[in-house]
C-alpha cells in the first residue's frame, strides 16, 4: 500500500516541475538532431548492485511526454538487482525518450540508492521489533521521491512535513519555557484549530523523559542518549507511549540501539547520505 502522501496530483506536479526545470524552452539538442516523427526503442540497465526504486515514476515521466509510449518492465520496485539487469524497455517517440531520459534516471538512481541503504539498515535489526524511520533531512523539492524510496526499501516514513504531526524539539521547548508549557500550549492550539495530530517531544535526559511522560504525549524522542541512558528511558516509559531513538545513529550501533527496546530509530542519513546507484538508458537499434 502506498503512503498517503503519494497522490496522483503530487506525483504529476513533481514530474511537470522536473521536466520544466530540465527542458526549459526546449531540448534543442534533440529538436535539432532527431526527426520529430522518429519512433525508437531504449532499455534501462542497472549497472550496480542493490535495491531498485523509481520504476513507477520513470514510467510516468516517459508517458507524460508521449502517452503512447510502450513500456515493458522486467523487475518490480524493491527487487534486489545485479549489474547488467534490465529494468525496462521502452518504445515510442524518439524525442520524448531523450527529453525524459535524464529526469527518469535521476529519480531512479537516487531512489535506488536510498532504498538500498534503507533495506540494509532494516535487515540489520530484523530480529527486533524496532522500526526504521526517515526524517525531514531531505533534498528540497525532492522529498516526495526520497520518502517513497525509504518506503520501497522497507523503512517507515516519519511525518512528511511540518503540518502532519507536532514535533516539539529542543528549540521549541527552550522558547516555550519547559516541556509542560510547550505541550499544554500545543494541546490548546490543536483543540482550537480542531486538528487531530500526534504529539512527539524531544528529550535530552531522564528528567525531560519524566516531564514528557507526565505531559501525556504520543511519542518521546530519546535524542543523542548513550545506550545505558536510553535503556533506562525505555524502562521509565514502560509502554505509556512510543519511543524514538535519534541523533547520529550509525549502522555500527543500530542493532544495539534497537535492543534497548525503542519502538523506532530515525536516521537522517537515509536521505541525506545515501549514494546513488548507476543506472543508464541505452538506445536499442
Amino acid at each position: 500500500m502506498k503512503p498517503k502522501y503519494l497522490t496522483e496530483q503530487a506525483i504529476d506536479a513533481f514530474i511537470q516541475s522536473g521536466l520544466k526545470e530540465d527542458i526549459g524552452d526546449g531540448d534543442h539538442s534533440t529538436l535539432s538532431a532527431v526527426p520529430k516523427d522518429a519512433v525508437e526503442s531504449a532499455q534501462m540497465i542497472f549497472k550496480d548492485e542493490g535495491v531498485i526504486a523509481g520504476i513507477e515514476v520513470a514510467k510516468r515521466i516517459f508517458l507524460s511526454i508521449d502517452p503512447n509510449m510502450e513500456i515493458e518492465t522486467f523487475v518490480e520496485e524493491g527487487d534486489t538487482l545485479k549489474y547488467g539487469d534490465i529494468v525496462m524497455k521502452i518504445k515510442g517517440n524518439a524525442q520524448a525518450i531523450l527529453m525524459g531520459e535524464r529526469l527518469a534516471l535521476n529519480c531512479a538512481q537516487r531512489m535506488s540508492g536510498i532504498a538500498t541503504h534503507t533495506n540494509r539498515v532494516v535487515n540489520l535489526i530484523k530480529e527486533t521489533n524496532t522500526k526504521i524511520l526517515d526524517t525531514r533531512k531531505t533534498t528540497p523539492n525532492f522529498r516526495l521521491m526520497e520518502k517513497w524510496a525509504v518506503h520501497i526499501g522497507g523503512g517507515q516514513n516519519h511525518r512528511f512535513g511540518l503540518y502532519d504531526m507536532v514535533m516539539l524539539k529542543d528549540n521549541h521547548i527552550d522558547y516555550a519555557g519547559s516541556i509542560e508549557k510547550a505541550v499544554s500550549g500545543t494541546k490548546e492550539y490543536l483543540a482550537e484549530k480542531n486538528k487531530d495530530l500526534r504529539i512527539e517531544v524531544e528529550t535530552r535526559n531522564l528528567q525531560e523523559v519524566q516531564e514528557a511522560i507526565s505531559a501525556n504525549v504520543d511519542v518521546i524522542m530519546l535524542d543523542n542518549m548513550d545506550l545505558e541512558t536510553m535503556s533506562k528511558a525505555v524502562n521509565m516509559v514502560n509502554g505509556q507511549c512510543q519511543t524514538e531513538a535519534s541523533g547520529g545513529i550509525t549502522e555500527d550501533v543500530v542493532l544495539d540501539v534497537a535492543k534497548t527496546g525503542v519502538d523506532f530509530i530515525s536516521l537522517g542519513a537515509l536521505t541525506h547520505s545515501s549514494l546513488s546507484k548507476d543506472i543508464s538508458l541505452k538506445a536499442v537499434k
